[in-house]
């Protein structure tokens, strides 16, 4: 019987590596599966490496696992393909932060929508594509699953840059989101029925019940009684808008104009300005701590983590029924969102792959905010197929946090040095400086 092979991109990802490993070897079938590591720096493949097996010697599980510095060699016959890259690591996320706070221009995170995103998105597009015609070159029938953000940028490139379609992207913020929310409530996750759909970190919860009654209004009840939950952007959002968004407020905050322009707002929801790199910095020393721990010969602890890429390879492989929530091309699935738009929505996954499903239109107000979002995810992806550097300045321009505080000609300057800066690591076609 063929074994299932699982190939990760940016296997150095170390401690992500680890949860789905975990996650992975949790289920029978697919404890003797062929996981095959990939990575372009030797030392954290090889941490990566060593940590793979002792997971696997942890959960009781018998695969084979390969360490590749060729990213071919470990696509060859793959049945999935989990890329987790992070093109430019700490330094490019640091460049993304401290350039744009040069002009004024607070971030957050920075790796969704946003001068950050934009940047995030095409240093990443260059190895998107090389990846896609390998895949389409070695194993044309492998599904892609993407966790790298900006996650509907790189979706839509991947999309229309390679052809392929067994792509989806995924990310864990409506199962995290309706965890909290059922925490809340006071009802057990298990018995909450919910239905969420958006675009990936600004996806709204539609409906939120518990045995058919509406649990909104308990949530309403509990806002009002709690000034503290008020200080957060997701609730302010809420209560203006009538439907829960799902991410968190220092993801929110970036996708809107209303903010972080402001130092008022900034204090009222308690906004972490920069609060990515100490994100950064935190996973670089959980990669330091694995690295020396195996150096030791001393265990690695992992727990599972809830990540959808393990389950979906679990039910193609057999069978089983499930529904995640994905990142997939539009095409019908949101009346009122642009067509060609990456979306979040339910999937149903089974034998047959992963099936979108349909939701109809959204409530006007999500729909006119998704609007925007796509539309700067339309011209960053666009500047990148088209080789023109002017859309760059044009997705910036249309950005709603960047628009709201920086005039047109900062943005401008704002984008030719974020061009110097990163070098390299753009295609060559859009290294261009315009000035204005």
């Amino acid at each position: 019987m063929t074994r299932t092979k699982i190939v990760f991109v940016g296997a150095g990802s170390v401690v992500f590596t680890q949860g789905l490993l975990a996650d992975l070897f949790a289920f029978p079938e697919l404890k003797d599966a062929h996981i095959a590591l990939h990575d372009i720096d030797p030392e954290r493949l090889a941490t990566a490496h060593g940590a793979a097996r002792l997971i696997a010697d942890d959960r009781g599980a018998s695969p084979r696992i390969t360490a590749h510095a060729d990213r071919r060699e470990a696509l060859v016959d793959a049945h999935f393909v989990i890329n987790i890259i992070q093109v430019g690591m700490r330094e490019a996320t640091r460049t993304d932060f401290d350039v744009p706070a040069g002009y004024g221009l607070r971030q957050t995170i920075g790796d969704t929508l946003g001068i950050g995103g934009i940047f995030r998105a095409l240093r990443t597009f260059p190895v998107l594509r090389a990846l896609g015609e390998d895949i389409a070159e070695l194993c044309p029938d492998a599904w892609l699953l993407n966790y790298t953000n900006p996650m509907a940028m790189n979706v839509g490139y991947l999309r229309r840059a390679t052809g392929l379609t067994r792509v989806v992207g995924l990310c864990h913020s409506v199962y995290w989101t309706m965890q909290g929310l059922a925490e809340l409530v006071g009802v057990p996750y298990e018995e909450v029925d919910y239905l969420a759909a958006g675009v990936n970190h600004q996806a709204w919860v539609l409906r939120f019940e518990h045995a058919g009654a509406d649990l909104y209004p308990e949530l309403d009840a509990l806002i009002a009684r709690d000034e503290q939950l008020r200080r957060r952007v997701r609730v302010d959002m809420y209560r203006r808008l009538g439907y829960y968004p799902t991410e968190t407020s220092e993801h929110s905050s970036e996708y809107v104009p209303w903010y972080l322009g402001h130092d008022s707002e900034i204090s009222r929801l308690r906004l972490p300005v920069g609060a990515y790199l100490d994100i950064v910095d935190e996973n670089v020393a959980a990669y330091e701590s694995t690295r020396s721990a195996l150096a030791a010969g001393q265990p690695v602890p992992v727990e599972s983590t809830m990540e959808y890429a393990p389950q979906i390879i679990h039910s193609i492989t057999t069978g089983t029924p499930r529904t995640v929530y994905g990142n997939v091309p539009n095409q019908g699935l949101i009346d009122n969102l642009p067509a060609d738009g990456v979306v979040e929505v339910p999937c149903l996954v089974d034998r047959l792959g992963v099936q979108p499903t349909r939701v109809g239109a959204l409530p006007a107000q999500l729909a006119a905010l998704n609007r925007t979002y796509l539309s700067v995810n339309d011209l960053v992806v666009r500047a990148a197929l088209e080789d023109d550097p002017r859309h760059i300045r044009h997705a910036a321009m249309i950005d709603p946090a960047t628009a709201a505080v920086l005039p047109v000609e900062r943005i401008w300057d704002l984008c030719d040095d974020l061009v110097r800066a990163h070098g390299d690591l753009l295609q060559p076609g859009l290294r261009a400086t315009l000035g204005h």
